[in-house]
């Protein structure tokens, strides 16, 4: 007997893809600049000349003047001279050389390039070679499943780039509106990778759970550690361009339960689905006996999880490291800068909310799993057309 297509798994898989749609297509009132006489496009560096160039220590100023190509777009074929503005700052900085390939803002007045800016290397192709092959790589380890993580991947990237960062920029209270962001992310992705049953809402409940508390806990210890939100790179740039209603504070520290969202559904899943299989398989367990099984499972998940939240955060600030130990800086002073401050803070509120998030979903799990009725099997559910699948 054919399954049947519109199943609960594939309507909400369907109506996932139809709010992407819709999201892509909604006006966030921040759209680019678009300018008269000006267009974007891929060139190609054909020579260079760096005679212009000059060097101040290790690092180089003044301009690159290049010989480009235009790949796509109004111009594409023609021949220009475009230049790379170096700033004097390495990170910011680039050096082009013939054959790399460039994005560049050209103006122009009619059918003539009056002028060609080149902003950086052109690396949108490398960028979707590399999702394409982690998308064909996860479907054939995951099938359906794989696909639906797929989905709720670029879910939550549409959320956060289309509601989340307008809102924050439009002066909404930023606690808010990304706890509320974080929520409609939990409940969606959970019930679309896990479908609409016990183990989904034992997930979902445990994951709101401990993110509430972090969120006390970040709104709490973010005013006492007296840490100004202007720690986030660009956010003076933010301030600078026209922005400086924002509160930046809270801004930090919304980020900081926000960065810790991912892991906590993880652990909830996790805990959550363990539990349920155990229960199923011996439908007489006692709610005491789940919970005790759903705390053990949890102590395992957490003996990794807060390291991996450490390892997470930590990761981007290794320079910084290294120039506190080539320079000899006491641990005291480290500890205390405000930029190592910033990480502690992310990690260990984080972390708060992971050693929170397992045991609230084994009991959780314990309690809705074990009532009188026990747990149906795969068989009773699918005959009542329930959604089993985790």
């Amino acid at each position: 007997m054919p399954k049947k297509f519109f199943t609960t798994n594939s309507v909400t898989s369907i109506v996932v893809l139809l709010l992407i749609a819709v999201l892509c297509f909604l006006p966030t009132g921040f759209q680019s600049a678009v300018y008269d006489g000006s267009t974007r496009a891929v060139v190609e560096i054909v020579g260079t000349n760096n005679s212009n160039l000059y060097d101040t220590g290790i690092i180089k100023q003044g301009e690159q003047k290049c010989s480009v190509r235009v790949l796509d777009g109004k111009f594409r074929n023609k021949t220009a001279e475009g230049t790379n503005n170096l700033l004097g700052k390495l990170e910011m900085d680039k050096i082009f050389v013939p054959g790399d390939k460039a994005l560049a803002v050209i103006d122009y007045e009619g059918d003539n390039i009056k002028y060609v800016t080149l902003i950086d290397h052109y690396r949108i192709n490398l960028e979707l070679i590399l999702f394409a092959g982690f998308i064909i790589l996860l479907i054939a380890f995951a099938g359906w499943t794989g696909a639906k993580a797929i989905l709720s991947f670029i879910l939550a990237v549409v959320v956060m780039w289309k509601v989340l960062v307008p809102a924050l920029l439009k002066g909404w209270n930023p606690i808010w509106i990304s706890l509320f962001i974080v929520a409609f992310l939990t409940i969606v992705i959970i019930t679309l990778v896990g479908g609409y049953n016990r183990k989904s809402f034992a997930a979902i409940a445990g994951t709101l759970s401990g993110t509430v508390l972090s969120c006390i806990l970040a709104v709490i210890f973010g005013h006492l550690f007296k840490i100004h939100g202007a720690i986030m790179a660009f956010s003076e740039s933010l301030l600078y361009s026209g922005y400086g209603h924002l509160n930046l504070t809270e801004i930090f520290i919304a980020a900081t339960f926000i960065a810790s969202a991912g892991a906590l559904m993880d652990v909830a899943v996790d805990i959550a689905a363990a539990v349920y299989e155990l229960v199923e398989k011996n439908p007489r367990m006692t709610a005491r006996e789940a919970i005790k099984s759903g705390f053990n499972i949890g102590r395992v998940v957490m003996g990794t999880m807060t390291t991996t939240l450490l390892l997470a955060y930590s990761g981007g600030y290794i320079g910084l490291l290294m120039v506190f130990m080539a320079q000899g800086t006491p641990i005291i002073n480290i500890l205390n800068l405000k930029y190592v401050s910033a990480e502690i803070f992310h990690t260990l509120v984080g972390s708060f909310g992971l050693v929170a998030v397992a045991p609230l979903t084994a009991i959780i799990s314990g309690v809705m799993f074990t009532g009188k009725e026990g747990v149906k099997s795969p068989l009773e559910q699918e005959a009542a057309g329930e959604n089993i699948q985790m």
